[in-house]
């Protein structure tokens, strides 16, 4: 079980609990395969609100209910009180008193937060615009089931220090996996979570994408661009900042790729690597089930 009753940004869970995790969500990817399905969350039920489109958050949630034998509501925003007006707080107060969990994809991290503080029951933050620590637990199990292990590996972060990016640095602490982040000037990730993260694990900050690849084991992007085509933005990330075959041959031989997606081919990744042997993106998504699976049946529900 997880001592937290929530999980915003990936640091409420320790080094024992995120092995649990992981090792458990293994398994439950195993039982699936097998046609074993057990019923650890029946008769629970799990809210998702949505301010934002989704379509490997809300799918994974829903169907990993299922296959626990609980029940997930599709809430978006626009169909809530909150539309009208109603407060973040009060919505909170009373969708804890129907559902026994809440995961919510939200704009502002803030959001997600008064949520929490105001729920009665463990809230999960399917990604704001500061963290996405559902994406990571996918990341790491991927990672252990392509690498066998995940202390002392290297990941090699390209492109830009966002949300996903935060909570990747927390999630390769806790895994004591060392992290090298390439970004362009003025894009680096949240300098509280690289304080608080740089005593367990080498965090190296660069602009330079060659030598952030360099013995990596891992190497993962992240879109430049998330909602709309920008220019201005765009040009502060390409080409210099785009992984391609050059690229990833800097890299461990052995390393895999990664992308939480959507991806933009021809831009953060070139076709030949997204589509590549190295590439293990798909792997990757469908563990987004498997690991949200275990995040929920570890929780206080």
């Amino acid at each position: 079980m997880i001592k937290s009753k929530d999980v915003l940004t990936l640091d409420e869970v320790d080094k024992k609990e995120l092995v649990q995790i992981l090792d458990l969500a293994i398994k439950l990817k195993k039982d699936l395969k097998k046609g074993i399905s057990k019923p650890l969350l029946k008769n629970k039920t799990l809210a998702m609100i949505f301010q934002k489109p989704s379509t490997r958050t809300r799918i994974s949630f829903e169907a990993g209910m299922f296959q626990l034998g609980g029940h997930a509501l599709n809430l978006s925003s626009q169909e809530l009180q909150l539309s009208r007006g109603e407060t973040v707080e009060d919505t909170a107060k009373t969708i804890s008193r129907y559902a026994d969990v809440i995961m919510a994809r939200v704009y502002e991290h803030s959001t997600v937060e008064a949520l929490a503080k105001n729920s009665k029951v463990p809230v999960i933050n399917g990604l704001s615009n500061s963290f996405h620590p559902c994406q990571i637990l996918a990341d790491l199990m991927t990672i252990k089931e392509k690498k066998g292990k995940l202390k002392g590996l290297k990941l090699a972060w390209i492109g830009d220090g966002n949300n996903v990016c935060n909570s990747m640095i927390y999630g390769c602490a806790k895994a004591e996996i060392s992290i090298s982040i390439a970004t362009p000037k003025g894009f680096e990730p949240s300098p509280k979570v690289i304080q608080n993260c740089k005593k367990l694990i080498d965090i190296e900050l660069t602009q330079d994408p060659q030598k952030a690849v360099l013995n990596s084991d891992v190497v993962v992007t992240d879109t430049f661009v998330s909602i709309h085509d920008d220019p201005k933005r765009l040009k502060k990330f390409y080409p210099k900042y785009q992984v391609n075959s050059s690229l990833m041959a800097k890299a461990n031989e052995s390393a895999i790729f990664m992308h939480c997606l959507p991806a933009k081919r021809g831009q953060e990744v070139t076709a030949s690597v997204i589509d590549g042997s190295q590439s293990v993106v798909w792997d990757e998504a469908e563990n987004r089930l498997h690991s949200q699976k275990a995040l929920l049946a570890s929780l206080s529900i």
